[in-house]
């Protein structure tokens, strides 16, 4: 007797590339949503705004090279952000203690208040985002994406 496949019940086989994509496209869809809510929210804040505001509201007193490791980003394009951001009273620098040459930042309190309604946005946007998803089925996809992390970040270029 000859043994059949059940095709029905078996989900579809994604390539690499495949996975890739719908990662993307996911990133895509959020950043867009999330840009519309930052237009549409009234604070004036840009994305890679609210990254900075986010990372110095994780990292209060880092200075402007441990933002430019962490992102990534152009130097030059980073100090015009931050620079920006002063101007507008979110940020606030101080001379670090030890070093009076180096400038720690730190959120002012308009800036932690944007953070926070930047925040609410976000997270409301993240539930959206998982609805339908068990908590068991939102570990399993994030232990999934790690494993993505971990093997880019494995690779050799």
């Amino acid at each position: 007797m000859r043994h059949t496949v059940d095709d029905v019940n078996q989900p579809p086989v994604a390539s690499a590339d495949d996975v890739i994509e719908r990662i993307h496209a996911v990133m895509h869809l959020y950043r867009s949503r999330q840009h519309r809510a930052l237009r549409d929210g009234g604070e004036g804040v840009t994305h890679l705004e609210m990254r900075v505001l986010g990372f110095f509201a994780r990292h209060p007193g880092a200075g402007q090279s441990e933002l430019v490791a962490h992102s990534g980003r152009d130097k030059g394009q980073l100090a015009r952000l931050v620079a920006g951001l002063r101007e507008r009273g979110l940020l606030e620098a101080r001379a670090d203690e030890s070093d009076r040459r180096i400038q720690r930042l730190f959120l002012t309190e308009p800036g932690q208040q944007a953070w926070q309604v930047l925040r609410r946005q976000g997270r409301k946007l993240a539930a959206v985002a998982v609805k339908g998803l068990s908590e068991t089925e939102r570990g399993r996809l994030a232990g999934l994406l790690d494993r993505l992390l971990e093997n880019l970040g494995q690779a050799e270029d």
